[in-house]
């Protein structure tokens, strides 16, 4: 958790929540500890694993995982933007910002992972 928190508290402000609204605490009958990360439109929380799973490896494949998270940038100079600041804070970028036609004429996108192994992704797409 604690490498997590230093990881996000670097990650949620380059998506725009405020560090002043994140919360922590610890639910011992549940046996986690839990960060949360409030935006106006959306909280997202991370739970520390439960001792039966501590070894357990991420995997966004596997049954009840997120595959990844994608936010939404206002254009394409966002996207840009937002690269050299995830790279900095140290996520392992999966696919520099570009075009990828295969999701669509339009779809411009980074994609990154933090140091767990979650992925992510910016992306701005004009729909009509």
């Amino acid at each position: 958790m604690e490498k997590a928190e230093i990881f996000y508290d670097k990650l949620m402000p380059i998506f725009g929540f405020d560090l002043n609204m994140k919360s922590k605490g610890k639910v011992p009958e549940h046996e986690f500890e839990v960060i949360e990360y409030a935006h106006p439109n959306l909280i997202i929380g991370f739970n520390s694993p439960r001792s039966v799973f501590m070894d357990e490896i991420i995997h966004r494949r596997k049954p009840g995982a997120i595959h990844h998270l994608a936010f939404k940038a206002k254009n394409k100079g966002e996207v840009d933007q937002a690269y050299p600041k995830v790279r900095d804070i140290g996520a392992e970028i999966i696919e520099t910002p570009r075009y990828y036609p295969e999701h669509g004429q339009n779809y411009y996108a980074l994609f990154f992972k933090d140091p767990q192994g979650i992925k992510y992704e910016i992306v701005f797409e004009p729909r009509a």
